[in-house]
């Protein structure tokens, strides 16, 4: 279990490196451009890595014909996400990327969507969803609050 909390919190951080570093590809070169180059040497990168570790059996595919077109979604997530945080910062982006994942992966698992087991709902589950929307909602809206004159005259009537 630690290592599997390791490597998701691992994940996270590329999630969030890779989706800067991205950003600030596409402001030299088209969305486009920018989603074939990452995604081309996401491929060089994995191969290498997978031919080193698996030898030939890399290429021995056992999932389900249409589970191999996955990569093609990686198009629109490397599209969507770059340019979500070009246009709201990586904070709030990733915040809605996260958010939307939890969501949906909570309805897929419930569904049991996709060859997932099925996992039955729970409103703790949902607690948990809005939990954590209402707390990036509060991470993303601090600093417009701090801005606002109530929260400056309240801030200047504490400190005197």
């Amino acid at each position: 279990m630690v290592l599997g909390i390791i490597l998701a919190l691992s994940g996270g951080v590329f999630v969030c490196l890779q989706n800067i570093f991205n950003a600030n590809v596409k402001q030299h070169v088209s969305v486009w451009a920018t989603t074939a180059l990452v995604l081309f040497l996401g491929f060089f990168g994995s191969f290498i890595a997978g031919f080193a570790v698996n030898g030939m059996s890399l290429f021995r595919f056992e999932a389900e014909p249409w589970f191999w077109f996955s990569g093609v979604l990686g198009v629109g997530v490397v599209v969507c996400v770059t340019q979500g945080v070009q246009a709201l910062g990586p904070s709030r982006a990733i915040s809605i990327v996260m958010v939307s994942q939890i969501f949906f992966g909570l309805m897929w698992d419930t569904a049991g969507w996709f060859g997932l087991e099925q996992v039955p709902f729970t409103w703790q589950s949902l607690l948990g969803v809005l939990l954590i929307s209402a707390g990036i909602l509060l991470f993303q809206l601090g600093p417009i609050l701090e801005r606002k004159p109530f929260v400056q005259k309240q801030k200047a009537q504490h400190e005197a």
